[in-house]
């Protein structure tokens, strides 16, 4: 097998020195090119380990209106949010949005790729489950439909991403923090489920050195996605073992950040900015229900709007470049902070 990357069609066509209209009329209907032609194909494609395009393959076919929407784990709340604004735009632009959850499930992540695969659509839209992802595979996904990545970013993976800075969460946060009273604690999944996680970490270590101050990062226990579970029991068990150096606790996200709010009001600990307060919290995302909590919580705020927004105008613009971009494209939106009762 050789090791040349094949990306497209007419490179195919090239090294196997066959045209790309034979080409292309094989992957329409393998029958209705002659043997001898077929079997130089097949070797060919056995040699170069190619993958049509899907897309490629259809452009002469009327287009399909449908659009695959992939997130992780559409029972958060965020998930829901930006999925609905998704989904809100492509209705809008006579297309059929097909919105698929990978339930925090790698195997599941995989079934709807290949689900999407079967439907031929324009274009899909995708957050990936990011470190439980099957990366090779997504990279020939990728290779086959039109993609564009948002929320969790897996470079040099699908045409575009599209996401927030998460630097510019965290510095808001800790600068907030840091003038407001003590200097935070980093709560965080010791194995998140999101690779966005792993930036805000070190984007807090980062800050709290340009302010001076020494990082103290607490990880907990726990897997999976029942964020609010885990940051719940590893509340209790920080707060027992003594690993909140300060009254101040800065989560790696709002859900993590309900759990502590949970074990606070378990512990009879209050939360918030008054001098009769116990702990302040605060946290990042601007989870939909994170203006609910009691109190409610002081966040660094997505901007779903225009990430939503900004995703769906660049896969329509990738589905009328015919399917690719000449380089990859990221973009980044920062975060507002968001100040409320929790500190």
């Amino acid at each position: 097998m050789s090791d040349r990357k094949i990306r497209n069609m007419e490179e195919f066509a090239a090294v196997s020195g066959i045209s790309r209209p034979t080409v292309s009329k094989y992957f329409n209907d393998p029958d209705s090119v002659r043997q001898t032609t077929r079997a130089r194909i097949e070797a060919a494609l056995e040699q170069y380990d190619y993958r049509p395009n899907v897309y490629a393959i259809n452009q002469n076919r009327r287009l399909t209106k449908n659009l695959g929407i992939v997130v992780p784990y559409l029972a958060d709340p965020f998930f829901a949010e930006i999925a609905r604004n998704i989904e809100t735009l492509c209705i809008a632009a006579g297309f059929r949005p097909i919105l698929l959850s990978s339930h925090g499930e790698q195997s599941q992540e995989l079934d709807n790729l290949d689900s999407l695969r079967s439907l031929k659509p324009a274009g899909v839209l995708m957050a990936p489950l990011g470190r439980a992802s099957d990366k090779s595979a997504i990279e020939r996904f990728c290779e086959d439909v039109p993609t564009v990545l948002f929320d969790s970013n897996i470079e040099g993976m699908g045409e575009a991403f599209i996401g927030s800075d998460n630097a510019s969460f965290v510095n808001l946060t800790v600068d907030y923090l840091m003038r407001s009273g003590e200097p935070p604690c980093f709560l965080e999944m010791r194995t998140p489920a999101n690779p966005n996680a792993n930036k805000r970490r070190i984007a807090y270590i980062e800050a709290m050195k340009r302010h001076g101050q020494e990082p103290v990062v607490v990880g907990i226990e726990g897997d999976g996605w029942a964020f609010e579970e885990i940051g719940r029991q590893g509340t209790h068990a920080a707060i027992a073992a003594g690993d909140f150096t300060t009254n101040t606790i800065l989560c790696s996200n709002d859900r993590l950040a309900i759990g502590v709010l949970s074990a606070c009001y378990e512990r009879g600990l209050k939360v918030g900015r008054g001098a009769d307060c116990d702990l302040r919290v605060a946290s990042h995302d601007d989870h939909p229900f994170s203006r609910f909590t009691c109190p409610a919580l002081t966040t660094a705020a997505h901007d779903y709007t225009n990430v939503a927004g900004r995703s769906v105008e660049t896969l329509f613009e990738l589905i009328e470049s015919g399917g690719r971009f000449r380089t990859r494209r990221e973009t980044l939106f920062p975060a507002h902070l968001v100040v409320r009762a929790s500190a």
